[in-house]
């Protein structure tokens, strides 16, 4: 915090720090650094009044705010590990994470407010704690004026830091001490724990936050991502503060009160860099030139885009609609892993070329190679393969809490002394790179990482259930959507009943964005002898290549694939009519 905070309220205390875009239109908060030192310090301070301390975990569970952020930076001044999760996951995400990382504590909201609803995040808490023991005390901060629950464990976090010292000495941390964990899907049902540890990760995310986005002195940065996203962590957070910069914490959506909020956002707060999901702009396209032309955006010189490949049409609208042509586009390629960008087309020489979505050009340090199937570095252009990172770097993850051999199993056992991404990628006749997807079971919802075996897992708890595969499917708006194959006991007549509860119990054991957007019912899945699901055929089902089924003689009984297709036909015909 000494970085992101003291450094520069010696030099420039009355800087704006942070620019908090409020759901309510037009309600803009701005937060200078000496405030957001004062608003960490004594959060800070009612953190260690409650027995927290240096390598604690400390859970965040709150909407996009200022305090959120001072919360992030209260943990990071004392030496506690904070694991911000995102305040659209159910009660029983929340509890997983806070019983696999052992949390002390958690600081939430009474509510939450975005697109004009209330989001209960309180109640939430309050039912996430119920089946966690470790969980000491629950400082709860207002968003709204109604009134909530508050118990024996509960503290009013305000209310305890205006009655807290406004100084509080930093810890002193030892460079590779953890800063903060932060969960994401793999490939098992079980979300990871990353760790990301103090001064190689600060220095990734200050390094590429400037000059990816040729960050100046005086820009408004405007990233719309949600704080529980690593996206919000390095380039809401970390990132910019490090580097003095002007932040803009957008709690809103794009398409509340209309689909021109972004950019009546821009206009209104003269955004100079915007970063933002192709998702978003994906569902803007389908409103129009309208809503942007309405509003001025000469303030734009850098458009930035996060979160899964970028199509060439939204790549486009984004490039001449938004940024009339005239702002540089970096499509960004990272992970959660990576701590920050990895491959974009910027820092490079200056005008150098840019190609509609492609992530193109290495950052400093980054070192990509492309793997073929049998382990083989792949040498030369034009080639595809598996993307692997060769040497280390400042910003990589750590460890898998409490799991280092899943981390080790995960990310250098499938091409050992290199990082495997997990990602395909292409490179071209020039030596640039594209990400062309996923190689696993990983599908990406509106930007949102999802493993299948999570969405599986928690439908598998429907009595009436026995068996399910999920797959993605090409989206026009999410980029990616799940697709549910299940099975059922016995040949009932309250499928639809059936599909509206698993669709409720995805929900609450994940999120609502993972609810898969079909369910299938088929008499039964495609298994190979050894009774592995083989969800490539599942996949080529409702990506409609069954022409193209390539080989099925590994399957138990290869009649299940004309099963499955008709049961699909029959669907697909219910649904268009």
């Amino acid at each position: 915090t000494v970085n992101c905070l003291d450094q520069h309220v010696e030099k420039s205390p009355n800087r704006v720090a942070l620019i908090w875009e409020r759901d309510e239109p037009g309600t803009a908060v701005h937060v200078t650094y000496r405030e957001l030192l004062d608003l960490t310090c004594r959060l800070a301070n009612t953190l260690k009044k409650y027995g927290i301390q240096k390598g604690d975990r400390v859970a965040i569970y709150m909407s996009v705010s200022p305090l959120s952020v001072a919360a992030m930076l209260a943990c990071a001044r004392i030496g506690a590990v904070h694991t911000v999760v995102f305040a659209g996951f159910s009660a029983e995400s929340l509890a997983g994470r806070i019983l696999d990382s052992g949390c002390k504590a958690v600081i939430t909201y009474n509510q939450g407010v975005r697109g004009g609803r209330i989001v209960e995040l309180k109640t939430t808490v309050d039912e996430a704690v119920k089946n966690c023991p470790s969980i000491k005390h629950v400082f709860v901060a207002q968003r709204t004026d109604n009134k909530v629950q508050m118990g024996d464990r509960d503290i009013p976090l305000e209310e305890e830091m205006t009655k807290a010292d406004s100084v509080c000495t930093p810890e002193s941390m030892d460079s590779e001490d953890m800063l903060f964990m932060l969960y994401t899907s793999g490939s098992t049902g079980k979300p990871k724990g990353i760790v990301h540890a103090q001064a190689g990760y600060l220095l990734y995310a200050a390094f590429t936050h400037k000059y990816v986005f040729d960050y100046q002195q005086g820009d408004v940065f405007g990233c719309v991502a949600d704080i529980g996203w690593i996206t919000g962590h390095s380039y809401v957070v970390y990132g910019p503060l490090c580097n003095g910069a002007t932040s803009v914490l957008f709690e809103s959506t794009p398409v509340y009160p209309d689909p021109g909020r972004y950019w009546e956002v821009v206009q209104r707060l003269k955004i100079n860099q915007f970063y933002g999901a192709p998702t978003a702009i994906r569902l803007l396209l389908n409103y129009g030139e309208e809503w942007v032309k309405k509003y001025d955006r000469s303030s734009l010189k850098v458009l930035g885009s996060v979160g899964e490949p970028i199509n060439k049409e939204a790549w486009q609208w984004f490039y001449q609609v938004v940024g009339e042509g005239r702002c540089t586009l970096v499509d960004t390629w990272w992970q959660t892993e990576t701590g920050g960008i990895c491959i974009a087309p910027r820092p490079s020489e200056e005008k150098a070329e840019i190609i509609p979505a492609m992530a193109m050009r290495p950052f400093f340090g980054i070192v990509p190679l492309l793997m073929d199937e049998n382990g083989k570095v792949i040498e030369g252009n034009d080639v595809s393969g598996a993307l692997c990172i060769a040497q280390p770097w400042p910003g990589m993850a750590r460890t898998i809490y409490g799991d280092h051999q899943r981390f080790t199993d995960a990310y250098f056992k499938a091409y050992p002394g290199y990082y495997f991404t997990g990602d395909g990628a292409y490179r071209s006749q020039k030596g640039y790179y594209q990400i062309t997807g996923r190689m696993d079971d990983i599908i990406n919802i509106s930007g949102h990482r999802l493993g299948t075996a999570e969405i599986e897992d928690a439908m598998a708890d429907h009595p009436e259930v026995p068996e399910t595969a999920v797959v993605g499917y090409p989206h026009k708006i999410k980029g990616e959507g799940a697709f549910a194959f299940i099975v059922l006991k016995e040949q009932t007549a309250h499928v639809d009943h059936i599909r509206e509860e698993l669709k409720t119990i995805v929900a609450s054991k994940i999120a609502k964005y993972a609810v898969p957007d079909h369910i299938l019912v088929v008499k039964r899945l495609p298994k190979t002898r050894s009774g592995k699901i083989m969800r490539r055929l599942l996949r080529k089902v409702v990506t409609e290549q069954s022409s193209n089924m390539g080989d099925v003689t590994t399957l138990d009984d290869p009649s299940v694939v004309k099963e499955i297709l008709d049961a699909y036909q029959k669907y697909k015909e219910k649904i268009s009519s």
